[in-house]
């Protein structure tokens, strides 16, 4: 979604260590609302992430598929994605964040940070950071179930409830669809299913003490076309098809807030996750992962003349595990890994009238491979008359994978236990207005890539592996937003994004563009509330860009442009009932985001959305 950003009120959690207005924020943010969350009422988070400057999202086939998702030209596994304060990346599929498997109807608020911020987070934070929910829902109880196209059926349930002493807030929500074939159109067809719950609870034992609660869990099925297992191993309609699962806790004490001199948290975390690959009914192989982590922050608030200054200190220790088992290779793929990782974080924020600057330096200790150090610098300056001007180095760094340093599969891939992280480092720089119910902002950037992981290929063996690029991969680009709004009648937001992104030849002279990675992007949405009448509708333009077949001669093509538009519009029958349509591409675009997947054409939905008081 474009950035509601007309809304100076919101707080960004992802933008600093400690809370902050999006107004005082230096970073490039856009916030999703849980109104603009149920306006659109997209099914999965990727759709409403197609609405953010700079962010690609790769589908390989119909809804509930393998998602990718790219922030300004960064790589899938280079974005860090938080779920209610829990880091989220699958430690069990390479570091990626399964946004396939995120269900829309457990996220009440979602936050997207552009540009590196490892210095802050830690590894994977090169394109940016998602962060969904982890605020205090709005208290309310509501339940749906909708149904339409492609033998989809949804259900849904949340509340929340919260008082002078706490809050807890509760959601749920499964879908199922029957899908398409995304191999040529004339196989058996290809679904999901998808069971995801979330909860959230916190409790002042004192005025300025609290401890809290978060946990989400997701059960999920998809079903794909996969290869053909015999020579000569071309991409083909097969039975293929993956269960996953991704659950986690976290527990915190947090004393004093924003406003004490002194304040600070402990908490402890645990994620568990589990993929499971199988050929109709056999399966072939799965992986296991799990993240301990234990955090804790303490943060100094004092003034010197003019300026207001807050100083945190931060520090981590985190355990993850890796199993993998096979079943067709007789148990040669097996893994059985683990590694530890201890960061220190210390960060500084000033604010001196119309003046905001922030550094944040991190040091990454890890057991496994090269500790990393990372810097954040950045600035804002209020210029008088509602315009404002930012700028910031950033440095990011992403750990190799375990699939990057162990994977083996016999007679194909041999990890590379001697990798190092991958660094990223760039400048970006905004000038923004804000006045009344409007809002414009222009942002350019520019990041390089070092150390960059690749696969490689031994023409003598026959082995695959990896190993650290020598050369630099280049992104740059240009963001431009506007943000309105007319009461409660209609909020507009819209963004147009280019983007130039390269990385080294195979050959090592020169650059080439880099796959899955549109030139030219952007989006408008919209929604509101006219009497009975609650709308919303959106529509984003893909440009085309490159990928490459799977399958001999393994060329590289070029995908075509579409646009995806969408909109739900819903009346009240009462106060507590209430009815809606909704279109998904109702343009009925044509398109691909991966070479050889088809995507579902125009759909319709209805149902009833229940809200008792």
């Amino acid at each position: 979604m474009p950035a509601t950003i007309f809304d100076t009120d919101q707080i960004v959690i992802t933008a600093s260590r400690a809370p902050e207005s999006e107004a005082q924020a230096p970073a490039s943010v856009t916030i999703i609302d849980s109104k603009r969350i149920e306006r659109l009422g997209e099914p999965l988070v990727p759709a409403l992430l197609r609405l953010v400057p700079s962010t690609s999202v790769s589908t390989s086939g119909p809804l509930g598929s393998l998602t990718d998702v790219r922030i300004r030209g960064a790589e899938a596994n280079h974005t860090l994605l938080f779920i209610d304060g829990i880091r989220a990346n699958d430690p069990a599929s390479g570091d990626i964040p399964r946004f396939d498997l995120l269900n829309a109807d457990i996220a009440s608020r979602i936050e997207v940070i552009r540009g590196p911020q490892s210095a802050l987070w830690g590894s994977d934070a090169i394109g940016g950071v998602v962060a969904v929910n982890g605020v205090d829902d709005p208290s309310g109880h509501t339940g749906s179930l909708e149904a339409g196209s492609f033998g989809f059926q949804r259900t849904s349930a949340a509340g929340a409830t919260s008082s002078d002493r706490g809050s807890i807030a509760v959601a749920t929500g499964w879908q199922n669809a029957t899908g398409i074939d995304s191999f040529n159109g004339h196989g058996d067809k290809d679904g999901y299913q998808n069971l995801s719950g979330r909860i959230r609870a916190n409790w002042k034992v004192a005025p300025k003490v609290e401890i809290g609660a978060a946990a989400f869990a997701v059960a999920a099925k998809s079903q794909f076309d996969g290869f053909n297992p015999n020579p000569p191993f071309e991409h083909a309609d097969t039975l293929d098809n993956s269960r996953n699962r991704l659950a986690a806790a976290r527990l915190w004490i947090q004393l004093g807030d924003n406003g004490s001199a002194w304040s600070g948290y402990l908490s402890g975390s645990l994620l568990g996750s589990s993929n499971r690959n199988f050929l109709a009914s056999d399966q072939l192989n799965g992986t296991r992962g799990s993240r301990r982590a234990v955090d804790g922050q303490v943060a100094r608030t004092f003034q010197t003349g003019p300026v207001k200054h807050r100083l945190i200190v931060a520090a981590e220790a985190e355990r993850e595990t890796f199993n993998a088992h096979d079943t067709v290779y007789g148990g040669f793929t097996n893994q059985d890994r683990s590694r530890e990782h201890d960061a220190l974080t210390v960060e500084w924020r000033g604010q001196a009238k119309r003046f905001t600057g922030d550094v944040a330096v991190r040091r990454d200790l890890f057991n496994r491979f090269k500790d990393a150090t990372s810097l954040r610098a950045s600035l804002l300056a209020e210029l008088g008359g509602g315009f404002a001007v930012a700028g910031s180095y950033a440095e990011g760094i992403a750990q190799p994978t375990f699939f990057d340093l162990y994977g083996f599969f016999p007679g194909s891939f041999v990890g590379n236990p001697s990798l190092k992280p991958e660094s990223s480092r760039g400048f970006e720089l905004s000038i923004r207005h804000r006045r009344g119910s409007f809002d414009a902002s222009l942002t350019g950037y520019k990041q390089r890539l070092r150390d960059e992981i690749v696969d490689t290929f031994d023409s003598a063996t026959f082995l695959s592996g990896t190993l650290n690029r020598d050369g630099i991969s280049h992104r740059s680009g240009v963001e431009a937003g506007l943000g309105w709004q007319l009461g409660n009648r209609l909020r507009l937001s819209a963004n147009y994004a280019y983007l130039h992104a390269s990385q080294p030849s195979d050959s090592g002279i020169g650059q080439v563009t880099e796959l899955r990675r549109p030139k030219h992007s952007g989006s408008v949405a919209l929604d509101g509330v006219s009497g009975k009448l609650t709308y919303g509708a959106s529509i984003a333009y893909v440009g085309n860009h490159l990928d490459r077949r799977d399958v001999f001669p393994f060329d590289v093509v070029r995908l075509d442009s579409y646009w995806q538009a969408g909109a739900r519009v819903a009346f009240s029958i009462t106060p507590q009932i209430e009815i809606f349509a909704r279109a998904a591409n109702a343009f009925n675009a044509r398109y691909q985001d991966v070479s050889g997947y088809r995507t579902e054409g125009r759909s319709i939905y209805g149902g009833i959305r229940l809200s008792p008081r």
